[in-house]
């Protein structure tokens, strides 16, 4: 029955460009998490009335993440071809779209991260501070845990930005359902294949946002 339906799709080779979507989003989330969390602490901590307060460190970070944040993921996949070459020795396969998804995506949920720990109440971090808390304790006793499921809401935002990411990284040769809906679908004008592509890209952004909107309704204690 699938074959008559969709005459043209290789399973094999649409697992393993599944596989390759899954490995290139959980390695970049991952990365991106610490990268992005740290990235956020610094631009909140540094802030004006806050612990480390110091507006030029505050300013370069924000004037970075602003930057990377607003270039266009693809364009960015070509800025940084150099750098990846450089790091990789090559442009080619799924490890290659790394670099570009970690840097495209960081600065995004850096950014996700400082407004969600602007909303903690300020109260909290003054009783802490008032009951002699070390910073390191302030960060991992209250901020974090305070600020959680504004955390975990964005890097579910920041992972399905990340499937999306793939796709395009995709068709520069980057591996992945991206690059089979290109080559395989779209260049050899075979629509089934390009559907299949899509539909499986789709489950696993449907796959992400349940998961993610489990874990924030389960920490959201309000």
């Amino acid at each position: 029955m699938l074959e008559t339906l969709l005459p043209n799709v290789n399973w094999e080779k649409m697992i393993e460009a599944t596989n390759e979507t899954l490995y290139m989003t959980a390695i970049s989330v991952v990365i991106t998490f610490v990268l992005g969390l740290i990235l956020g602490l610094l631009l909140f901590l540094t802030a004006k009335g806050n612990i480390w307060e110091n507006a030029i460190v505050n300013k370069v970070i924000s004037s970075v993440v602003n930057v990377f944040r607003s270039i266009p993921f693809i364009i960015l996949i070509v800025l940084l071809i150099p750098f990846t070459k450089l790091i990789l020795d090559t442009m080619i396969g799924e490890n290659a779209a790394l670099p570009a998804l970690i840097i495209g995506a960081a600065p995004f949920y850096a950014r996700m991260v400082e407004i969600g720990l602007r909303e903690i109440d300020k109260g909290v971090i003054e009783a802490a501070k008032s009951m002699g808390a070390k910073t390191s304790t302030i960060i991992f006793k209250v901020l974090i845990p305070e600020s959680l499921p504004a955390l975990v809401s964005g890097i579910t935002v920041t992972a399905i930005a990340l499937v999306s990411y793939t796709a395009m990284a995709g068709v520069i040769g980057a591996g992945g359902l991206g690059n089979l809906a290109y080559l395989e679908g779209f260049q050899r004008s075979r629509s089934d294949v390009t559907l299949v592509a899509t539909v499986i890209i789709l489950i696993i952004v449907f796959i992400i946002q349940f998961i993610g909107d489990s874990i924030t309704s389960k920490l959201d204690k309000r």
